[in-house]
């Protein structure tokens, strides 16, 4: 059953998508948008509904629409396999839509969304509409016809009226920053399109607790990290470590210090399962959700928890299995780890919206405590990716260069 805070906005909803051809439903997460956004396309009386989400939400969205008894016909895909889509729809719904705010250039699927359903009406949904700059707003709205923005034909015209530009060095080069768009302007802009609501308003009074414990890496990751930071190159017998440029140095770090790496060859190792024992021994007797960040983290932590450890929501919620593992990218959104005890971050990523994101899947109406524990290791560069998106910042190169500049990045 609808809470009546959702038949409420619905409701709204479904004028607004009357009047304007879009609506953007910018509820937190766990208030419930995915059913909202289903009650406002039928009030909206479309017959042809288009869902676009992340893989691991359709199997939600599917029993939502299907234990509610809509009579209208529901496609949900990822965003992935839009490109195979071949249906005439009457209403798009697009979930997670602060992805579509890369600027000042849209991405690939961005532009793939407008070429496709540009003319149509559209639902967006997303608990963190700006999540590092409110500059994020305009390529969301480019990709309607009915953007309130449609007398800029690009995002730098756009910004000559709703961005504060200035110039950053990178590299020894001179490049524009667009990142300071004006809150107030934009968001007066795109208002009457809006309808935002918290968890506060909702009625939660869950408090997330974050604690950071520390590891001591092997003697042999150590060794590593540090001839990579001397030489920029490690030489193996079969494979090599190459960190000739200052973004593969930050990334050969950022896996090295949880105990990964990739090699110039393509092929990946896990060197160090320290973490991962770490995790098996503190929290051998609870349920938990793991995030990692590279692909090979999950063979680390596979190695550990061995059949104790899913990557499937389900089987984690109705069988036996301990722990789940999702990458952190692809777990931020879209689902629930209700039935965890804890969340715990193998690692970090250089994303402010996935801290902010992934640290609150527990989070339901009932729950009133969530405790978040992140992996770090002692004198790994996890500590300091933390500080800059606990900030609402993103580790940045620019970031990594300062936190690094001991004369070995050029």
């Amino acid at each position: 059953m609808l809470r009546d805070y959702q038949v409420e906005i619905a409701t709204k909803a479904n004028n607004i998508l009357r009047s304007k051809g879009i609506v953007y439903l910018a509820m937190e997460v766990r208030t419930g948008k995915t059913l909202t956004s289903l009650e406002v396309a039928k009030l909206y009386g479309a017959q042809n509904v288009l869902f676009l989400t992340k893989k691991k939400a359709i199997r939600s969205i599917e029993k939502d629409y299907a234990n509610f008894g809509y009579s209208f016909q529901l496609t949900v895909i990822n965003d992935e396999s839009m490109h195979k889509l071949d249906g005439n729809y009457d209403l798009v719904i697009h979930d997670e839509h602060h992805r579509f705010g890369a600027f000042p250039k849209p991405g690939l699927a961005t532009k793939l969304y407008k070429k496709m359903f540009g003319d149509k009406p559209m639902i967006f949904l997303s608990g963190t509409p700006t999540p590092e700059s409110f500059s994020q707003m305009y390529h969301q709205f480019w990709v309607s016809y009915r953007s309130p923005f449609l007398g800029y034909t690009n995002f730098y015209r756009w910004a000559d009226d709703y961005v504060k530009k200035f110039q950053r060095t990178i590299n020894g080069f001179a490049v524009n920053d667009y990142s300071s768009g004006i809150e107030l302007k934009i968001m007066s802009a795109v208002a009457p399109y809006m309808i935002t609501f918290t968890q506060n308003q909702a009625g939660f009074s869950t408090e997330i607790e974050e604690e950071v414990l520390y590891v001591d890496m092997t003697e042999k990751t150590k060794l590593i990290v540090k001839k990579l930071e001397r030489d920029l190159v490690v030489e193996g017998k079969e494979e090599v470590i190459l960190a000739d440029t200052p973004v593969k140095l930050m990334q050969k770090l950022h896996q090295l210090w949880s105990g990964t790496v990739k090699f110039e060859s393509g092929n990946s190792m896990t060197i160090d399962t320290t973490k991962a024992e770490f995790i098996k021994n503190r929290w051998h007797d609870k349920k938990i959700g793991v995030f990692y960040k590279f692909k090979e983290e999950l063979s680390a932590l596979s190695q550990v928890f061995l059949d104790n450890l899913t990557t499937d929501l389900e089987e984690f919620d109705n069988g036996d299995y301990q722990v789940i593992a999702l990458q952190i990218v692809s777990g931020r959104e879209g689902i629930s780890l209700k039935n965890a005890d804890y969340v715990v971050f193998f690692n970090i990523d250089f994303s402010a919206t996935s801290y902010w994101q992934a640290r609150d899947r527990m989070t339901t109406m009932e729950r009133k405590f969530n405790k978040v524990y992140w992996i770090f290791s002692n004198g790994g560069i996890e500590d300091k990716i933390y500080k800059a998106v606990k900030s609402k910042k993103s580790y940045t190169l620019n970031i990594f260069k300062k936190d690094y500049d001991k004369g070995i990045i050029i």
